[in-house]
């Protein structure tokens, strides 16, 4: 690893100490991104926002998580270039890039960014895109990579700039984000770690030895790797079953949709003031005159949620479902739950589709991991999916009445 990363004229001289992968070293030239204004906000950002309600310990921050992805990238690089020997366009310069890139990926995360993904708002890899060309440009730079670069890594929207590292843009930006990308690796085990469950643990060590590059430059992983990939599949599912889309998290964050929605489409919040906030600020804004009229953040905030009261299995090939996940025409449902049960409060939560990556080269096979002899087939893979998308209907009202009304409106079970 070090003749690696001393070929590419790095050197990691730094210690930042980690709860979970311990010694994290960073390069010296690293520092004004550690210690700038927009890295430092992300201490002040939760990973998984409400969750430490149901899990006390789930107070991590973007800011640990965000150090995580740096190491764990570092070491899928070194893990890559020592199974496949040197990469086109991959020098010294384009390295730090894609080191920034993976230390810097969630800078443009506001609080509650995925919960709000339905609506109309830019995504955060956009955003992030702006901070390093724009506030965190000379940081950047004096890392020693160039911000067009590193945003075009995070933002995959954003045309390749010229120059040094450009043929190295596709494989940065597929390790960055893919099946066994660092991201998730990192998120898995520190959201496992800090909420005391065993879903999300991975064996990284062995997950990095086996990745590689295949014919045509993809990052892929060896025949023995296969297994790695299966058990991160099944944690993701269980870490949405257990953890992300537990019922009070659901709850807690429908109240924050709903609020954010009213107050955005009442036009007492821009959907740019939500940009570049921390939780504090964001707290701070709903808040004000006519952001909050149900009081449902200020509700979220003091650890007060609305109970559950009737949960379905989403059918795609039910109407009434289907109108329930169409944002638009969902007031009216929760309207008409409200009407008929006498509740003053209630909200229809419908998850969005998730995917489960599971296009992955395997190594020398000539094939992908869907279509190796693994369990994981694509069918399997859509029932994980299928199985966690839960409508939930919460409301302060008798559990009963709205139970019977919400069955009612949306076509019985």
């Amino acid at each position: 690893m070090d003749d690696i990363w001393q070929r590419l004229g790095i050197a990691f001289d730094e210690p930042v100490r980690d709860p979970l992968w311990r010694n994290v070293m960073m390069p010296a030239e690293f520092e004004p991104i550690l210690t700038s204004p927009d890295f430092v906000k992300l201490s002040r950002i939760l990973q998984l926002g409400p969750t430490h309600l149901v899990y006390p310990g789930a107070t991590h921050t973007r800011r640990a998580h965000s150090i995580g992805v740096f190491e764990l990238a570092k070491r899928s690089l070194s893990a890559v270039l020592s199974r496949s020997g040197p990469v086109a366009g991959l020098d010294g310069a384009a390295a730090r890039g894609f080191l920034v890139a993976a230390l810097c990926h969630d800078l443009g995360h506001f609080p509650y960014a995925h919960s709000l993904k339905e609506l109309p708002l830019r995504e955060h890899e956009s955003l992030t895109a702006d901070i390093v060309r724009g506030s965190l440009r000379p940081a950047v730079e004096a890392a020693g990579a160039d911000p067009e670069f590193v945003a075009a890594i995070v933002d995959q929207g954003l045309p390749a700039p010229a120059g040094s590292g450009s043929a190295a843009l596709g494989l940065f930006r597929s390790m960055l984000s893919g099946v066994l990308d660092p991201d998730k690796l990192d998120y898995l085990n520190r959201d496992a770690w800090a909420c005391g469950v065993p879903y999300g643990q991975q064996d990284v060590d062995f997950v990095l030895q086996q990745l590689g590059l295949d014919e045509s430059g993809r990052p892929g992983v060896a025949e023995r790797g296969v297994m790695a990939v299966e058990a991160l599949l099944f944690s993701k599912y269980q870490m949405y079953r257990a953890v992300y889309w537990h019922r009070t998290v659901r709850a807690a964050t429908a109240m924050i949709k709903k609020a954010v929605i009213g107050a955005l489409e009442g036009g007492a919040v821009e959907a740019a003031e939500l940009y570049g906030l921390d939780d504090g600020g964001f707290y701070a804004l709903m808040a004000g005159p006519g952001r909050d009229g149900s009081g449902l953040v200020a509700s979220v905030l003091n650890g007060t949620v609305l109970g559950s009261c009737l949960e379905l299995a989403f059918d795609p090939g039910r109407d009434e479902h289907v109108r329930a996940a169409d944002l638009s025409l969902r007031p009216r449902l929760e309207d008409a739950i409200a009407g008929s049960s006498g509740a003053d409060t209630v909200i229809v939560d419908v998850p969005e589709p998730i995917s489960f990556e599971s296009d992955l080269p395997i190594l020398g096979t000539g094939t992908g991991f869907s279509a190796y002899a693994t369990v994981f087939r694509p069918e399997v893979v859509a029932a994980f999916t299928r199985s966690l998308r839960v409508i939930r209907v919460f409301s302060d009202g008798d559990p009963e009445r709205v139970s019977a009304a919400a069955l009612e409106a949306l076509g019985g079970r």
